[in-house]
């Protein structure tokens, strides 16, 4: 595999992997998620898996879960 960046083609991190941790009502079109070989975490829109994938180092995606446990991104609700 070529190196892993923020922004490459999600479906150059493969099929193997891709998971749904939550669906909602609109049908399972939601966030995927794959950790990775390094401990990173790679995000994909499931309606897109070949568009870009946004990938976290573990501090940055333990940081935004902790954080949206406590409520700090409730806003996005709003």
């Amino acid at each position: 595999m070529s190196e892993i960046y923020n922004g490459m083609p999600a479906n150059e991190l493969g099929t193997e992997g891709w998971h749904k941790p939550w669906s909602g009502p609109n049908g399972g079109n939601c966030l995927e998620a794959m950790k990775l070989a390094d401990g990173r975490v790679a995000l994909r829109q499931s309606t897109d898996p070949d568009g870009p994938a946004l990938i976290y180092d573990p501090h940055e995606i333990d940081t935004f879960i902790r954080g949206a446990k406590r409520g700090d991104a409730d806003f996005l609700l709003t």
